[in-house]
């Protein structure tokens, strides 16, 4: 599989502050209908870990590294950068994937 051929995957994980979490879901949340609209973007969806409450995943897909560097500076996400510090309990991290299978199948 030759990277160039699929989209830049990454997970960014964001755990939130004691008593912050419904505040950062709520900024995450906010982020899913613009950054699905934004040219380049292939999927953008937010986890929430079902054994650790107030702990989020955001699974992000972008055609390519210019696509998610035109997203870090669009308006919204700049807007969710400005809370983030009084919002999360340790930095945000950010892990990329590369496809070593095909796609999964929708649920019927």
């Amino acid at each position: 599989m030759n990277r160039q051929d699929y989209p830049l995957v990454s997970l960014a994980m964001l755990k939130a502050k004691p008593g912050q979490a419904p505040t950062l879901k709520a900024a995450l949340l906010a982020l899913i209908e613009p950054t699905r609209s934004e040219p380049g973007n292939r999927d953008y969806m937010l986890f929430e870990r079902r054994d650790e409450p107030g702990t989020f995943y955001m699974r992000e897909a972008f055609d390519n590294q210019q696509a998610l560097d035109a997203h870090l500076t669009t308006a919204h996400f700049q807007r969710f950068a400005e809370q983030a510090e009084q919002l999360l309990a340790e930095p945000l991290q950010l892990i990329f994937l590369d496809p070593v299978s095909s796609a999964v199948a929708p649920c019927p």
